[in-house]
């Protein structure tokens, strides 16, 4: 069986999302489509909208037939270390190709920038140090290191999110699986960060839970999702009370920068350079995570990066914790499946180099137990009785058959 793999979050999944499966699978003229799908918290250090159970279900009506999880301790990451877990994952899975959204849309751009960037590693490593230092961010530094090594730049633009993500997957690929091909398809009409729709039928995740947070679940949206994603977010309402944002978990992240000293800070992952004090001034005088948020907020550290660090002391993570889990996922977490998919799964098992997980027991690696414990904050966001429904399905929740 051909199979295809997406490296998605599906926040909620929404017809940008189906166009690029139809595509995937069209081009890579696939049997099977599997997804490596972040967990309760996201890339870029947020709570994802509905629990990763809900957003399986998404997947699996639209047409994936596999939906794993990126462990935590890949998902809420700088872009280099989230691509090269999830494509460490789809190589596991023997996936053959792996397919991409992109503001390019062609993929020989992203092979000649990948190329380049190679056969100038040492240099454009230098200049992204350089920056940095000066007080820009990474992903700044990032494009302005390629822009200052091809200043006349054809290819991609790396400035803009996908296609910085495009790059690292492939840039992954080629020390994981030089093997693996893949297939870019080009953004839509949405930007990645437009906050408002526009007057086609697909529109950003940006805009969806903008105007979800803001109206709720109204007919507004009814045209920029599948009826499935609509009815499951009407039944994550109906079910937990609440969608899920920042706000949810202020008082919880006050109370962790407010009871720790700044040498207990400067051990979690990602507080560096006394960025600690800066976040413990700014939650003394805060009075909701936004307001908290633009107090932090510098030239050099984004919003995405702060959102990152501020995930990692909502849990707890430590510096040392993130380092003793090396540099690749160590198991195969099955969150969701088709029947194609089981079928798939069966035929390959066997072969997987790591453990497939699709029952957790009370025994478990630290990389899990850590998935575990973002799922337990991620329930401290609700009310009662909601939390206590939430707080344990990680042991109750077997992989959801569609």
């Amino acid at each position: 069986m051909k199979t295809v793999g997406i490296v998605v979050e599906y926040n909620p999944f929404h017809n940008g999302h189906l166009y690029q499966l139809q595509k995937a699978k069209e081009e890579a003229r696939a049997d099977i489509a599997i997804c490596v799908m972040s967990g309760n918290f996201l890339q870029r250090g947020e709570p994802a909208l509905v629990s990763k159970w809900s957003r399986t279900k998404m997947a699996l009506a639209a047409g994936i037939d596999l939906v794993i999880e990126l462990p935590f301790a890949f998902s809420v990451q700088k872009a280099e270390i989230f691509a090269y877990g999830a494509v460490h994952l789809l190589n596991a899975l023997n996936c053959r190709y792996i397919c991409f959204g992109s503001e390019s849309g062609e993929i020989k751009d992203f092979q000649d920038s990948v190329s380049f960037i190679k056969k100038h590693q040492f240099q454009y490593e230098k200049y992204i140090k350089e920056f940095v230092k000066t007080g820009m961010s990474y992903p700044s530094a990032l494009s302005k290191a390629y822009k200052t090594l091809r200043p006349n730049n054809e290819w991609i633009d790396l400035s803009k999110p996908n296609n910085i993500l495009g790059f690292h997957y492939m840039d992954a690929a080629a020390k994981i699986n030089p093997q693996l091909q893949f297939i870019t398809v080009k953004r839509k009409n949405a930007g990645y960060h437009d906050l408002s729709f526009n007057e086609t039928n697909i529109a950003s995740a940006t805009s969806i839970r903008n105007q979800l947070y803001q109206t709720g679940i109204t007919d507004v949206i009814h045209e920029y999702i599948p009826k499935t994603s609509l009815s499951e977010l009407q039944s994550y309402f109906a079910n937990f009370g609440q969608l899920h944002s920042w706000e949810n978990y202020w008082d919880y992240l006050q109370y962790q920068l407010l009871s720790k000293s700044s040498s207990e800070l400067k051990v979690i992952y990602e507080v560096e350079e006394g960025l600690e004090n800066r976040l413990i001034r700014a939650a003394q005088s805060s009075k909701d995570f936004q307001s908290f948020m633009k107090t932090i907020k510098t030239k050099r550290y984004t919003w995405t990066r702060l959102q990152r660090t501020l995930t990692h002391i909502l849990l707890n993570v430590h510096k040392e914790t993130i380092r003793s889990f090396g540099n690749e996922p160590q198991y195969v977490r099955l969150l969701g499946m088709s029947q194609s998919g089981q079928k798939y799964l069966s035929a390959i098992k066997k072969d997987l180099e790591i453990p497939l997980i699709s029952k957790v027991s009370a025994q478990q690696n630290q990389m899990l137990a850590l998935d575990i414990k973002a799922t337990h904050i991620y329930a401290h966001g609700l009310a009662e009785p909601y939390r206590s429904k939430m707080l344990d399905l990680d042991y109750r929740q077997p992989p959801i058959m569609m």
